[in-house]
C-alpha cells in the first residue's frame, strides 16, 4: 500500500476516534490518540499530530483543541445530537407502548451510540424506567415501513386486524379477512401509533392501531382525493380526535375551575381562548370529536368542569352520569 493511502487511512482513523470517544468535557490527549490508534495498527507521531489535525480542520472537520497539563487535547465540538436531545429520544422510546421490550432495548442502544462511547455510557446509566405497558407485536417496524411506502406512493394498503382475548391471544376481526384502506397519515398519540384512513363507506375518517395489524401490504390501487390532506389539516384532526376515536365534530363551551387551565391547554392547545369569570372559573369554546373517549376525559373532572353549550350535549352528559350511578 502506498504512503499516501496509509496517510489517508490514518486520518480517517483519527477522525473516527475523535467522533466516537471525545467530548468537550473529556477530550482525547495526544497520548490517548497514539495508544488507541496503535491498537488499531495505525502509527501516529506526536510531532506531526497537530499538523494532521490542522489539515483536517482545513478540510471541513470541526476539531477543537484544549491544553490539558502538558499535552494538547482534541475533541469534536458539535455532534448531530446533543446529550439532552438524545436523552429526550431515549425517554420517548421508553414511553412508547407500541415498541416491544426487545425492540426498545435495541433502539436505545442505537440512539445512545450516536453520542460516542463516553456519552453513550452516561445515557445508558440514566435511562428512566417508565411505567409503560409494552405491546408484543414484533411486526411493528415492518408495519410502519409498509404503511410509509403506501403514504409516499399514495396507494391503498391492506392488513389483518386483531384484538386480544382474555388469554392475550389474537382474535382477528372480520373472520380474518383483509382490511383494505386509504392511508392518510401515521399519527403518534398517547404512546400508541395509529394509521388515519379515509373511509368511503362511512364518508369520513377511521383509525387503526398499527400494533394490532398483521401482514401489512401496499396495494396497487391509488387512494382517492379525499384521502390526501395537508399536514395542518391532519394536525387539527389529531387535536380534535381524542386518542383517535371517531365521533361528530361539535363546538362545545366548557366551564371549569381555574386550576384546570393547564389541563385544557394540554388537550386543546395553548392558543385556546379563555375567559376568566369572577367566581374563579374559566370558560372556553373548543371543537371536539364527541365520542366515548371525550366523555371519559370529561368525567375525570366531575365537580370541576361542565358543559354549558350546546344543550343536547348537556342532556347527554346528564344521561351518562345517571347510567354510571345505576351500573
Amino acid at each position: 500500500m502506498s504512503g499516501g493511502s496509509l496517510q489517508r487511512i490514518k486520518l480517517l482513523k483519527i477522525v473516527e476516534l475523535l467522533r466516537q470517544e471525545s467530548s468537550e468535557e473529556e477530550p482525547l490527549c495526544t497520548n490517548d490518540i497514539m495508544e488507541k490508534a496503535g491498537k488499531l495498527g495505525i502509527s501516529v507521531d506526536r510531532r506531526t499530530l497537530s499538523k494532521e489535525i490542522e489539515f483536517l480542520n482545513e478540510n471541513g472537520y470541526d476539531i477543537k483543541t484544549r491544553i490539558i497539563g502538558h499535552q494538547r487535547g482534541y475533541y469534536f465540538e458539535e455532534r448531530d445530537f446533543s446529550v439532552p436531545e438524545l436523552k429526550i429520544l431515549i425517554d420517548a422510546v421508553q414511553a412508547a407502548s407500541f415498541i416491544t421490550n426487545s425492540q426498545t432495548e435495541e433502539f436505545i442502544d442505537k440512539i445512545a451510540s450516536l453520542g460516542g462511547s463516553r456519552r453513550a455510557d452516561i445515557l445508558r446509566e440514566n435511562v428512566v424506567c417508565f411505567n409503560t405497558t409494552k405491546h408484543t407485536n414484533e411486526e411493528i417496524y415492518t408495519n410502519v415501513s409498509e404503511l410509509s411506502k403506501a403514504l409516499i406512493q399514495r396507494k391503498q394498503a391492506s392488513f389483518y386486524y386483531f384484538d386480544r382475548n382474555e388469554d392475550g391471544q389474537k382474535v382477528y376481526r372480520k373472520e380474518k379477512k383483509r382490511y383494505v384502506v386509504e392511508p392518510m397519515a401515521l399519527i403518534f398519540n398517547d404512546d400508541n401509533y395509529y394509521l388515519m384512513t379515509w373511509s368511503s363507506k362511512y364518508n369520513g375518517i377511521t383509525n387503526y392501531r398499527v400494533d394490532r395489524m398483521d401482514t401489512v401490504a401496499v396495494e396497487e390501487e391509488p387512494v382517492s382525493e379525499k384521502a390526501i390532506m395537508d399536514d395542518s389539516d391532519i394536525a387539527a384532526f389529531r387535536q380534535q380526535a381524542f386518542k383517535m376515536y371517531g365521533g361528530s365534530l361539535e363546538d362545545v363551551v366548557l366551564e371549569f375551575n381555574e386550576k384546570l387551565i393547564g389541563v385544557v391547554h394540554d388537550k386543546f392547545g395553548e392558543d385556546t381562548k379563555m375567559i376568566r369569570t369572577a367566581q374563579g372559573k374559566c370558560v372556553a369554546s373548543v371543537q371536539v370529536q364527541v365520542s366515548p373517549v371525550f366523555w371519559g376525559w370529561l368525567f375525570q373532572f366531575v365537580g370541576e368542569m361542565r358543559i354549558i353549550s350546546p344543550d343536547p350535549l348537556i342532556e347527554e352528559y346528564k344521561m351518562r352520569a345517571k347510567k354510571a350511578s345505576e351500573y
